[in-house]
């Protein structure tokens, strides 16, 4: 299976994410790709703060697509900025929507987590 490069994956979230279409043309113009990233993990936290998780929920299920198929550089940049904020949105959501969210989060994607959890916690003790 050929994977999925940057420039096609900004494709794809671009259509998967029409409400921050103009933001992510922008940013691929300057071939920013860890900032389309970053944006769409802002688009992540607005859904929480209107307590869509939901849509939330859908969207982590269709970055784990794209990561399942992207090539190493965009696997490098989903776990670094997308799957590191998995933190961000755990404290800001309610302990009942973190629950719910974290249950639908793929199980890659948890481990990824997981891991980067440990790790920080070891540089940290």
């Amino acid at each position: 299976m050929q994977r999925i490069n940057q420039k096609k994956t900004v494709e794809y979230l671009k259509q998967l994410y029409p409400e921050i279409k103009n933001e992510i043309s922008t940013l691929s113009e300057g071939n920013n790709f860890a900032g389309i990233m970053q944006t769409t993990v802002d688009q992540l936290k607005k859904l929480l703060a209107q307590s869509k998780i939901q849509s939330v929920i859908l969207n982590v299920k269709r970055m784990d697509w794209i990561y399942n198929r992207g090539n190493s550089y965009v696997r490098y940049i989903i776990e670094n900025i997308f799957i590191r904020s998995f933190e961000s949105l755990r404290r800001k959501a309610s302990p009942q929507q973190w629950r719910f969210l974290y249950q639908e989060i793929p199980s890659d994607f948890k481990h990824i987590y997981f891991e980067q959890i440990r790790k920080d916690h070891k540089l940290l003790s």
